[in-house]
């Protein structure tokens, strides 16, 4: 049994096929209608096709206007990549609380961060579930930060009857290979302003304006480069992957609600084990089913034992060197280390293995 695995369907390798027997590999058609499909199907708003999601929280800062000496607000549960966005833009991350029985960064906790240089707020969805994005935006409002959410878990999540990537100024996507989607490789800069997008669209590509930049007689495009632009566009390889992924969403979506659901019934009363938070006020994208255990090592070593496995997918990342050492001052963040663990949600789970890991844990570690 793995913890993770990778959806990839007819459509999208015919696809791949397709664009590979063209010879136009490159940003082009493709990427366009992947980016046409975000929106239609799954209410994205303004999005920006790139090669990462660490390539759309990166932009996202530097669409943002933060720079150097500039705090950017994250919490500690996440991935390295939430914290070296902000360091590659000069930035520094400035560590909130969580809320231990979620996960997610706690807005009282980044109420208390704020400065006079906190320039951006980057709440992550952990597992899926939404952060507290109404008390989120109002923080951010008394700091005129912007909101980048982190959204590598959350494709499909909801949260008030809107949909992530609806909710902020930004929303960073993630399509890497074990993603709800994935392109291979690749990410997604929601922008809810139509400035945003024109200028993330821009900068994903040298800062050169494809769209209003022509081949000249001599075959090279006429273009005039105000600021710094990177290589962070899709090309359309990746987009045909995910153009051919897209059908199957919602299916994906459904099974990983159902396969959460079971494990929240059948582990409601497990002793030793404690479920995170699910409020009906939003909807979970279920990219894992975390969970808070004692004895955590023990915990593993019993699924393992059966043929079943459990991770902590990421830990605190704020004791990596790089971030200066781990932060003071998060009790949440201590106690939620402590604990936490997940269980697989993915296509490739049978009813029979989501049975066999909850029998495992229900006989106790």
């Amino acid at each position: 049994m793995n913890f993770f695995n990778t959806n990839i369907s007819e459509e999208a390798v015919a696809g791949v096929e397709r664009v590979l027997r063209s010879g136009m590999l490159s940003e082009g058609r493709l990427v366009a209608q992947f980016e046409q499909k975000l929106r239609d199907e799954l209410g994205i708003r303004g999005p920006v096709a790139l090669n990462s999601g660490t390539s759309a929280l990166h932009l996202a800062l530097v669409v943002a206007g933060v720079g150097d000496g500039d705090e950017v607000i994250i919490p500690a549960q996440t991935f390295i990549a939430t914290g070296m966005a902000v360091l590659m833009q000069g930035a520094k991350p400035v560590f909130a609380d969580i809320q231990p029985i979620t996960g997610n960064i706690d807005p009282d906790s980044i109420r208390a961060k704020l400065t006079e240089r906190t320039r951006a707020i980057i709440p992550v969805h952990w597992a899926g579930y939404p952060c507290d994005m109404d008390e989120i935006a109002a923080v951010a409002a008394e700091a005129d930060a912007a909101v980048i959410e982190d959204a590598a878990h959350a494709l499909g999540a909801s949260y008030r009857g809107r949909p992530v990537g609806a909710l902020s100024r930004f929303t960073a996507f993630s399509f890497q290979a074990i993603k709800h989607l994935t392109t291979g490789d690749g990410g997604a800069l929601a922008c809810l302003e139509a400035q945003d997008e024109h200028a993330a669209r821009t900068q994903r590509w040298f800062a050169i304006d494809r769209a209003n930049s022509h081949e000249s007689l001599l075959g090279e495009r006429e273009y005039d480069a105000v600021s710094i632009g990177f290589k962070y566009h899709m090309n359309d390889v990746a987009a045909a992957i995910g153009v051919g992924n897209l059908p199957a969403v919602p299916r994906i979506l459904a099974r990983h609600q159902a396969i959460a659901d079971r494990y929240a019934k059948e582990l409601a009363q497990t002793p030793g084990l404690e479920l995170t938070d699910r409020r009906s006020d939003r909807v979970s994208a279920n990219w894992f089913f975390p969970v808070l255990v004692e004895r955590r090592e023990d915990f593993i070593h019993q699924l393992r034992a059966r043929e079943c496995v459990a991770s902590v997918v990421h830990r605190r990342i704020d004791t990596n060197s790089v971030f200066g050492g781990k932060a003071a001052g998060l009790p949440g963040q201590d106690a939620f280390d402590e604990r936490q663990c997940a269980l697989p949600i993915h296509m490739g789970l049978t009813d029979d293995d989501v049975g066999r890991t909850i029998a495992a844990i229900n006989e106790g570690w």
